[in-house]
């Protein structure tokens, strides 16, 4: 499944379904999709989302180079987050709501 995050204030972002459902739930949102948060709720996920990424930035298992076998260099749940977080910020500013969606 991916997901779809959407708001008038930037472009959509769209990435996997457990990334984003756990992104959300950083965010202190149960996960749920499609759901959304109102305009006011933003910059309250924003921040809670930007202080637990810093958090992950910080643990061990984070800077550990991931699964010798595979080929592809494994993408941090940190850099995976930056597009969403851009869309929180301008969300943020421009004082509108986002909703997200799941496509098959």
């Amino acid at each position: 499944m991916l997901v779809t995050f959407s708001c008038p204030a930037y472009a959509d972002v769209t990435m996997f379904g457990d990334v984003a459902v756990r992104l959300l739930q950083l965010m202190g949102h149960s996960g749920t999709v499609p759901s959304a948060l109102l305009a006011e709720d933003v910059p309250a996920a924003l921040a809670r989302l930007e202080a637990e990424i810093e958090a992950e930035k910080q643990s061990p298992d984070a800077q550990s180079p991931g699964n010798e076998e595979d080929d592809e260099p494994s993408v941090s749940l940190p850099h995976r987050a930056l597009p969403l977080i851009e869309l929180l910020k301008a969300a943020a500013k421009e004082e509108c709501d986002v909703m997200w969606s799941g496509n098959s």
